[in-house]
């Protein structure tokens, strides 16, 4: 698509309400929009980036034996009860009751979730070790979104959770994911 096609243009100014340097200038450039504090939509220049970003981890991730899944965003708080993290993280937690009554919390991470989905499916030792991860919406009740992008009150992020027979099989497994992260800074 030419740049003369896209519906956003770039801006002289951006929000005046905008202190983080990394917000102004892709609002500036038309890659991102403010909704409020903490919260940013993606503008087509900035979700062709993302995506990107995205297959450039997804092709390492793969190289490595990583298994893309996703998670849902919305997460049950019986799991959460099981490990004393439902109360413990109210200050990150955005919780929610549906009109039945049900309690929900929107996803901060998915330690939880994904344990539980594992647990179905692994029955011996010989079905290890394996990796999996995904890209997915994080919801934080950020108390100081003032930093743009990086401290976001939702945002995309890549998880990879691994599942090893012995320490010793986990931190080789770590130690090739390492190397993958640094060939991705690299491209």
């Amino acid at each position: 698509m030419r740049q003369s096609q896209l519906f956003t243009k770039t801006r002289k100014e951006a929000p005046k309400d905008e202190v983080a340097k990394n917000a102004q200038l892709l609002i500036r450039a038309g890659y991102i929009h403010k909704e409020m504090a903490g919260v940013y939509s993606l503008a087509p220049l900035g979700f062709r980036a993302m995506k990107k970003i995205e297959q450039i981890v997804r092709e390492e991730m793969n190289a490595e034996g990583g298994q893309e899944c996703i998670l849902s965003s919305l997460q049950d708080p019986e799991i959460w009860k099981a490990t004393d993290r439902w109360d413990d993280a109210d200050d990150v937690w955005l919780k929610t009751t549906l009109a039945n009554g049900t309690e929900l919390g929107l996803a901060f991470t998915h330690e939880e979730p994904w344990t539980r989905l594992v647990s179905e499916h692994v029955s011996s030792y010989r079905d290890l070790p394996f990796a999996t991860y995904h890209f997915a919406p994080k919801f934080r009740n950020e108390l100081r979104a003032k930093s743009g992008l990086m401290r976001g009150r939702e945002f995309v992020m890549k998880d990879m959770y691994t599942f090893s027979r012995s320490k010793e099989e986990h931190e080789a497994f770590y130690e090739r994911i390492k190397e993958a992260y640094m060939r991705i800074f690299k491209r």
